[in-house]
């Protein structure tokens, strides 16, 4: 029986590119998360950890508001530049790295709070800027929190249902991925081909974790 490839590659795809901007944004955003003292930061906190909590219908019901042409955000984004994000595959990423933010920062955030503070006044003592102190310090021994970010929020994206069902829709070849396409199928019954998509995802977020967690042992061993 062939299959319609399509919803698997635009799932990687899609996972791939949030997982992509959520090392650039929320890794600088975890270590701020880490370091600051503002008082607003529990708010902060707050607003950071709401996907774990809301229902993903919630999520991607309000984003579908945002970013309509009939809302303010929705008619900047598209009249200045260029961008609908309604039902389009540019609005299911915006709406996976809202979804799947926590799962990057939370990780990268505790691996910076558990370094000692010695760390980092040592390198101060030598003349480092924080910029150095990042990069070069404190990103090298937090490498397990790095790559726990990293799965999670690619494994998380591949999952995603109700977040991308609001934002995108079902348009195949555009924003018909495979949690939205295993739907489908199982309401037409077509159960042989909703059956293949699930088992695909389920081997790779298997192999994802697996190779992880082999990983993390191996390092753990050359540590001890």
């Amino acid at each position: 029986m062939n299959y319609d490839l399509q919803p698997l590659f635009l799932t990687f795809r899609l996972a791939a590119v949030t997982t992509l901007i959520l090392c650039v944004i929320g890794i600088p955003f975890a270590y701020w998360m880490a370091y600051s003292r503002t008082r607003f930061k529990p708010v902060v906190e707050a607003l950071v950890s709401m996907p774990l909590v809301l229902p993903p219908s919630v999520l991607g019901f309000y984003l579908l508001l945002a970013f309509s042409p009939q809302n303010f955000i929705g008619q900047f984004l598209e009249h200045w530049m260029g961008l609908k994000l309604a039902f389009s595959f540019e609005g299911l990423i915006v709406a996976s790295v809202i979804f799947s933010f926590p799962f990057m920062v939370h990780p990268v955030q505790s691996g910076f709070q558990a370094l000692p503070v010695t760390l980092r006044e040592a390198a101060c003592t030598l003349g480092k800027s924080r910029w150095q102190i990042f990069l070069h310090v404190l990103l090298p021994n937090i490498k397990h929190s790095l790559l726990a970010g990293i799965v999670l929020s690619f494994a998380h994206t591949i999952g995603e249902f109700g977040v991308v069902m609001m934002i995108g829709g079902n348009l195949p070849g555009a924003t018909r991925v495979a949690s939205i396409a295993i739907f489908d199928e199982v309401e037409s019954l077509n159960f042989d081909a909703a059956n293949f998509y699930a088992l695909v995802l389920f081997a790779v977020c298997f192999v994802i974790l697996l190779s992880v967690y082999l990983l993390n042992r191996k390092m753990l061993m050359k540590v001890g």
